[in-house]
């Protein structure tokens, strides 16, 4: 495990985020690296008003051991996820399309953390993660920032490392080879605003041998036990639909596809049951529990201090959690991308009333860290979330999100994805004077 420095001194990463305000984003260079990969086809996307508020100007700096540390409770996590009676218990509340396990790991696997002061928090874990293809284009448009030595989290070997990743997950299932055809789906694709990075996706499979294709899910159809869409065969799904479960009535062909079999689907049923529910989190910060099932005492003391305090909201502790709701924060178990999320101290009685009616939990409230930037000439300061895109365990990619608010989103100026400069924190990059000049 990680040592964390617990003292009361900031940490040079601490004071760089709280005071360096130079920009890091060569915007021509993103502009250029997003028409070599898509060529004509590049200005839908850099035309669109939405490109404009994907990225900040500003990195975030932190510790490469901050990293490290977060790097352990992904894999203390995915070792809790191997315990049979980690297993039992999750499977007995996912729904049936769940029960199946066809070996697969899950693309794109995506772990969100707050950096407070006693070290990262866990606060989610999401199948389907949105946003790495955006990032790693990010990742190679940066600006060396208040001097020193720093180096961009990830972006380096993403390509190779995404190709790689749906290469094993055919393999999982089938044994050997690859696919031929891949569906990166989603509900209205085109409408959706991470739409650019599924064209990104999509080229760099077809810049790999893979036709890829973009669909919705009533492009398809099942039909002698084979998906289709159109005339041409689908042989695996990059699937980033929120239906996790397959259960909508639109979602009757890959959910056929998915129970026997005819197409890999990564990520799938199976994998956000073991991993993403939110009631999981119960589980996975209950020490006691998971030593008693197996865990080893590293990986549960990891888990424990993780990840925040989380508990599933019921009628019997309902009064207890509302005299203390400025204390939780609370998640609807079905939810996606901050829809039905409450902090609690926001919260009104009738609120509360509507959460007790429905699935939530409720999680200790974990501040999110800050980064300063820029707005027309002012000094603001923006909450921080740190997101790891990972493989079975393994980083593919990190980054974080700049916003005010509640939740992440891309409404606040200056905010939106920034890269991690990572840095060893043991050396001096700059005095605070200097980096308050800059």
């Amino acid at each position: 495990m990680s040592s964390i420095d617990n003292s009361s001194d900031p940490t040079e990463a601490e004071r760089l985020n709280q005071h360096c305000i130079c920009v890091t984003l060569d915007r021509p260079a993103i502009a250029h690296n997003i028409t070599d990969q898509l060529g004509d086809n590049a200005d839908e996307i850099l035309s669109s008003a939405a490109w404009q508020q994907f990225f900040s100007n500003t990195a975030v700096f932190i510790p490469e051991q901050i990293l490290g540390h977060m790097q352990g409770i992904v894999h203390a996590l995915e070792a809790a996820a191997t315990l049979p009676d980690y297993r039992r218990r999750v499977l007995s509340w996912a729904p049936q399309s769940a029960q199946i396990d066809p070996g697969l790991s899950g693309a794109f696997m995506g772990y969100d953390f707050h950096l407070g002061a006693d070290g990262p928090r866990l606060i989610e874990v999401n199948t389907n993660a949105g946003g790495a293809f955006l990032n790693a284009v990010l990742g190679h448009a940066q600006i060396q920032c208040c001097g020193g030595s720093t180096r961009v989290s990830g972006a380096e070997g993403f390509n190779a490392a995404v190709i790689a990743q749906f290469n094993s997950e055919w393999r999982a299932q089938r044994g050997s080879g690859r696919p031929t055809t891949i569906a990166i789906v989603d509900e209205h694709p085109t409408e959706q605003y991470l739409y650019p990075e599924f064209r990104l996706a999509q080229q760099l499979l077809q810049n790999n041998g893979f036709d890829a294709l973009i669909l919705s899910p009533s492009d398809f159809i099942y039909e002698a036990a084979a998906l289709y869409s159109g005339d041409k065969e689908i042989d695996m799904v990059y699937n980033r639909l929120v239906d996790f479960g397959l259960e909508a009535p639109d979602h009757a062909a890959l959910r056929s596809a998915w129970l026997d079999g005819s197409a890999v689907i990564t990520p799938n049923p199976f994998v956000h049951a073991l991993r993403a529910d939110k009631r999981n989190l119960a589980l996975l910060s209950d020490r006691d529990t998971l030593l008693e099932w197996g865990l080893s005492a590293e990986h549960a003391e990891l888990l424990h201090h993780g990840i925040p305090r989380t508990v599933p909201v019921t009628a019997a502790n309902g009064d207890e959690l509302w005299q203390q709701r400025k204390q939780w924060f609370f998640k609807p178990v079905a939810g996606h991308g901050s829809k039905g999320v409450y902090r609690g101290s926001k919260l009104t009685q009738g609120t509360f009333a509507r959460i007790l009616d429905s699935y939530y939990i409720a999680q200790a409230f974990v501040p999110p860290s800050e980064r300063v930037v820029m707005v027309n000439g002012e000094r603001q300061m923006l909450k921080v979330d740190v997101r790891l895109y990972t493989y079975r365990g393994a980083v593919l990619l990190a980054a974080a999100r700049l916003y005010q608010g509640q939740t992440t989103n891309f409404r606040t100026p200056g905010g939106g994805f920034a890269p991690l400069m990572l840095l060893d924190d043991s050396v001096n990059i700059k005095s605070r004077a200097q980096i308050d000049n800059f």
